[in-house]
C-alpha cells in the first residue's frame, strides 16, 4: 500500500488513570473499508474519538494524508476531510431532520455544492427525505441512524468514521445500513468502521483489525480473518 489515507502509530490514550489504548497502530488505504472489531471496552470507539479530535492521545500520532492531526480540535479535523457518525447516533432530537442535515455542513462555505451533497445524501437515504420536516427525536432507531450517517456525509468527508452503525437495529434495517455503507464506499469515500456485528463488518470490509483490551491482537484481509478459527470462535459464534 502507498502512503495510507489514515495512519495511526503507537497510539496511547488515557481516561484519567485508565490506560484505554496501549500502542495501537493501524492504516487505512484510500478507497478502502477498514473495520475494527472486538468486545465491548476493547477501545474501538476510543480509537475513532481520538482520530476525530474528541480525545487527545497521551502518546503516539495520527496522520491524515501524511500530515499529523492529533492535537487538532474536532472542527479543524472536519474541515480537513474527516467526519464521524457517532455511537448512539448523536442526533439533535429537538431539531428537524432538515436542520440536522444543515448542522452537518456547518463548516462548509460552498453552499451550492453542499446543496448538491444534500440531494445525494437524500438519494442514499430516501426515508430521511420523507421525514425532513419531522423533529429528529420522533424518528425510529433505524431512521435516526440513517440521519446520523446522512448528516456526516454533509461534511463531504474523504474519510468517514462509522461507530456502531447497526447497534440496536432490527435485522432488516441492518441489511439496509450495510448496503448503503457499500454504496458510500463505491462512490469514493474511504471508511473506518467500528462494528459489534463482526460477521457483517468482515463481510463488507477490505481489511480488519481485532482490538483486545486496547491492543491490536490480529490484523489482515477481512476475508482471511473471517476464516480464522480464533476470530470465528471469539466473534462469529462458530465453535
Amino acid at each position: 500500500m502507498t502512503t495510507p489515507m489514515l495512519q495511526i502509530d503507537d497510539l496511547h490514550v488515557h481516561y484519567g488513570a485508565i490506560h484505554a489504548l496501549h500502542g495501537v497502530s493501524l492504516a487505512v488505504g484510500q478507497g478502502q473499508i477498514v473495520t475494527l472489531i472486538g468486545c465491548n471496552g476493547a477501545g474501538k470507539s476510543t480509537t475513532l474519538r481520538t482520530v476525530s479530535g474528541l480525545l487527545r492521545p497521551t502518546a503516539g500520532r495520527v496522520l491524515f494524508e501524511g500530515k499529523p492531526i492529533h492535537g487538532r480540535p474536532p472542527h479543524e479535523i472536519v474541515r480537513l476531510g474527516i467526519a464521524q457518525s457517532p455511537e448512539g447516533r448523536g442526533i439533535f432530537a429537538n431539531l428537524t431532520v432538515d436542520e440536522n442535515l444543515a448542522m452537518g455542513s456547518f463548516a462548509r462555505r460552498d453552499r451550492a455544492e453542499a446543496a448538491r451533497d444534500r440531494e445525494r445524501a437524500l438519494d442514499l437515504f430516501p426515508r430521511v427525505r420523507e421525514r425532513l420536516k419531522q423533529n429528529a427525536g420522533t424518528l425510529s432507531g433505524g431512521e435516526q441512524q440513517m440521519l446520523a450517517m446522512a448528516r456526516a456525509l454533509m461534511a463531504r468527508p474523504r474519510l468517514l468514521l462509522l461507530d456502531e452503525p447497526s447497534l440496536g437495529l432490527a435485522p432488516q434495517i441492518v441489511q439496509t445500513i450495510f448496503k448503503i455503507i457499500r454504496e458510500i464506499n463505491a462512490a469514493g469515500t474511504t471508511i473506518l468502521l467500528v462494528e459489534q456485528n463482526a460477521h457483517k463488518a468482515l463481510e463488507v470490509a477490505h481489511r480488519a483489525y481485532v482490538l483486545e483490551v486496547g491492543r491490536i491482537a490480529m490484523e489482515g484481509d477481512a476475508r482471511d480473518l473471517a476464516r480464522s478459527d480464533a476470530v470465528r470462535k471469539a466473534y462469529l459464534g462458530v465453535a
